[in-house]
């Protein structure tokens, strides 16, 4: 049996969902649940965001949306990366899911399709330059989706490129191109607010907002701590001290023997590694221990990784944070040179999952 456990936090998840509304009271919210729920599992974590009163959920492929109402989810569900094809359309209608459209090849399918949908969202491109019309495209667009016929509503949204640099000014220039293209369609539905402006620009607004990496209490901005923006850790990675080895100084430790004893001491192997989803290049990063901070001796391998325990009192079967409420998520994303998105997503099934 695996040492490593991953639990998640439905207290803190609840949380974070009220720290959306906080900032912005007024707006519905679409909680983002893709990828897993950011790899903490997206059936528990969308049943407790819908208990919790959430208006929609988002997912980027078919398979997760249908694994959601397979499981009972009846909340609207947003295909954020669109479809094309009249089977797979078929589908979208039967499981009144949302609709993202988002270039050419999707208009002329939905067009040729003659079946009925409760609510498109046309993507505009107002700088990302990843998925969406430009600005000039989109009044032709929203023009044939009403002539079509057969949709319940159609509604408009961007995605924002550095929202999570508070000062960069492409935000405010996609905005503004938003603007005008919401001015150009008059469509009563909008999103552009991802988790980072959610927090940076709070307000009354009424459009809806697309909370994501905030819900699972790690930081979408740059140069703000989760702590410092009160959101709470809703995952918590844990693992055990599998061996505790002696070492001289000079002694290496791991693959490459890239790290050696400054001292005589002690290090832990700890029953985690890449094979678990821990980053391999987290270089040094910290881990909690009996309460106390240490840090990792050497590469991580496969299946375990060490810490540098020095002299200090360690056995067998002791719990090991690698994050959670001790250790950020955001912490050991920096000393792995990535992003905590990757981290939340890249755990493997190893890791056993218990929901409190």
């Amino acid at each position: 049996m695996s040492e490593s456990r991953v639990t998640i936090d439905g207290a803190a998840l609840r949380h974070n969902l009220q720290r959306v509304r906080q900032c912005r009271p007024a707006a519905p919210i679409l909680a983002m649940v893709k990828a897993e729920a950011y790899g903490h599992g997206a059936v528990a974590v969308a049943g407790i965001l819908a208990a919790a009163g959430v208006d929609a959920l988002g997912v980027a492929h078919l398979d997760e949306a249908l694994a959601l109402r397979a499981a009972g989810l009846r909340l609207p569900i947003t295909l954020l990366e669109g479809l094309v094809g009249h089977e797979a359309l078929d589908q979208v209608a039967e499981q009144r899911l949302h609709l993202v459209v988002h270039q050419a090849q999707q208009l002329h399918a939905l067009l040729q399709w003659p079946g009925a949908l409760a609510r498109v969202w046309i993507k505009v491109n107002t700088g990302m330059n990843r998925l969406g019309f430009r600005p000039q495209e989109v009044a032709a667009v929203a023009q044939a989706l009403h002539q079509r016929g057969g949709i319940a509503e159609i509604g408009l949204l961007t995605h924002l490129a550095c929202a999570d640099e508070a000062q960069d000014p492409q935000t405010d220039q996609q905005l503004q191109s938003f603007a005008e293209c919401r001015r150009a369609v008059a469509l009563e539905h909008a999103s552009f607010a991802n988790s980072a402006l959610i927090l940076t620009r709070p307000g009354p607004g009424h459009d809806w907002v697309r909370p994501g990496l905030m819900l699972y209490g790690a930081s979408p901005l740059a140069e703000r701590s989760a702590q410092e923006l009160d959101l709470r850790p809703v995952m918590r990675l844990t693992s055990r001290v599998i061996a505790v080895q002696t070492l001289r100084a000079g002694d290496a430790v791991g693959y490459g023997a890239t790290w050696r004893a400054a001292r005589d001491g002690r290090i832990a192997i700890v029953g985690i590694g890449y094979g678990d989803g821990y980053p391999r290049t987290a270089t040094a990063a910290p881990v909690a221990l009996r309460g106390r901070r240490y840090r990792l001796a050497g590469r991580v391998s496969m299946d375990m990784l060490a810490i540098d325990v020095a002299c200090d009192e360690v056995a067998v079967g002791d719990e090991v944070e690698l994050w959670g409420g001790q250790i950020a998520v955001d912490t050991v994303a920096a000393c792995a040179g990535t992003l905590s998105y990757e981290l939340l997503c890249r755990l493997t099934q190893r890791a056993l999952r218990h929901y409190e």
